[in-house]
């Protein structure tokens, strides 16, 4: 069993910057794989990024080059860095954790409760 907390979103205009976090707690072998979903009105819930525990990242073609995500292992938490955002990037960032990493993405069944990212001027 895992939770997950999400916190760091609200609004930006166009071109600002914010960071995400997303602390775990519970079984640590279930968290291995931790990532980003977000979800837009009236959207499908689609994958932004994913990080595991030794290190290896894969973004969706539509965040790269602006994303980056990471992870403190010792605090089991992962953070996404959000830089030059647009107001497509308006959505619910979802946390999500998996024990295993499966190509292409597939979320796991852990997800978090979602925090508002609003780009707009």
């Amino acid at each position: 069993q895992v939770q997950l907390v999400e916190s760091g979103g609200g609004l930006v205009q166009p071109g600002g910057s914010l960071r995400l976090s997303c602390a775990a707690s519970g079984s640590i072998f279930s968290s291995n794989v931790m990532g980003w979903y977000r979800q837009a009105p009236g959207k499908e819930r689609e994958f932004v990024a994913h990080c595991t525990r030794a290190g290896t990242t894969n973004y969706a073609d539509a965040v790269k080059g602006r994303f980056t995500i990471s992870r403190d292992n010792g605090k089991n938490t992962v953070y996404l860095q959000m830089n030059s955002l647009q107001p497509e990037d308006t959505a619910v960032y979802y946390c999500n954790a998996r024990a295993t990493l499966i190509t292409p993405p597939h979320p796991g069944a852990y997800w978090g409760r979602g925090t508002q990212v609003t780009v707009s001027s």
